[in-house]
């Protein structure tokens, strides 16, 4: 079975992990999102690209979410002596990977083109594939003014209140290669549960690939990023109650209208209208047993119609 899943964030990461756990690795290609994508210090960095790649390859520093485990800060902390900004924090092993990516950007090679190597070059079985090789960049509207994602996020600890989301880029923004073949030959389209504005968002602002999911041909499925109306992490409920007007699966559907056919939704929000299909289960991805449970529960929607 060949899946194509759309992820950005942790709970993109996690999610694509328990897909290439649950399925041949290789028949999983992961859609990423780089709304997110940021120069720091003169070099590009992919936060949700690396994520996912960090997680699939067993490098993520998972108590603290991102970056790599093992991690030292050296020459972190030298900037700061030296005066530079540090709010995005980038540890040494890290740096490395975007000195590598930066080099070969400069040089004229197209994001996927680097990613599929650095992917390579780790040893990761499943595609990862960014959504689009053009530049396309994340900005919210808040009542503190606009902010380009990172600041928002990192700098400012997504304090302020979104009132809008933008994507910088999103006229020009052309599917990177790879990508609309996956979703023509996928079995199953899966959406993880990740922030559907901040993360779900900007891929689908690319308007090649928000066709072909309107035009697939295949069963399409989302996991809420939801648990009791509650994110587990990050501002996807804050967001969602403010320009949604609601926490609840009718609310993550609304995200995703005429995209999916169904929403796989936690226990704690059962019983409530989706909009969609339903597809009740536990969806904390807390241990192996846990992704298990989740994959197992949206590969089921591969038998219901499309």
């Amino acid at each position: 079975m060949k899946i194509v899943v759309l992820a950005g964030g942790l709970g993109g990461s996690r999610f694509a992990r328990a897909l290439a756990e649950a399925i041949a690795p290789r028949e999983l290609t992961i859609v990423g999102n780089v709304g997110d994508d940021i120069e720091v210090h003169g070099l590009h960095v992919s936060p949700d690209l690396d994520t996912i790649l960090y997680t699939l390859t067993s490098r993520l520093d998972e108590e603290r979410g991102w970056g790599r485990r093992e991690e030292t800060w050296a020459a972190l902390e030298t900037a700061a002596e030296l005066g530079a900004e540090t709010w995005f924090r980038l540890g040494d092993r890290d740096l490395g990977l975007h000195l590598a990516r930066t080099e070969r950007l400069r040089r004229g090679e197209p994001l996927s083109s680097v990613t599929r190597s650095l992917a390579t070059a780790f040893g990761l079985e499943p595609q990862l594939l960014p959504a689009t090789d053009d530049r396309l960049r994340t900005w919210l509207t808040t009542p503190a003014g606009e902010f380009p994602f990172q600041e928002w996020f990192v700098a400012r600890r997504h304090r302020d209140e979104v009132d809008a989301v933008r994507f910088e880029g999103e006229d020009e923004a052309r599917a990177a290669p790879g990508v609309l073949q996956a979703l023509e030959e996928a079995d199953l389209i899966a959406i993880a549960p990740s922030n559907p504005y901040v993360s779900i968002g900007p891929i689908l602002a690319v308007a090649e690939i928000r066709s072909a999911l309107e035009q697939r041909r295949v069963p399409a499925v989302a996991v809420s990023p939801l648990i009791g109306g509650k994110a587990v992490r990050g501002p996807a409920d804050r967001m969602l109650a403010r320009m949604a007007g609601g926490t609840g699966p009718a609310q993550v559907t609304g995200c995703y209208k005429g995209l999916i056919d169904a929403l796989v939704i936690d226990e704690a929000d059962a019983g409530q209208p989706a909009g969609v299909p339903t597809i009740v289960t536990r969806t904390l991805m807390n241990d192996a047993e846990a992704r298990s449970r989740l994959a197992n529960a949206v590969l089921d929607a591969a038998g219901a119609p499309a």
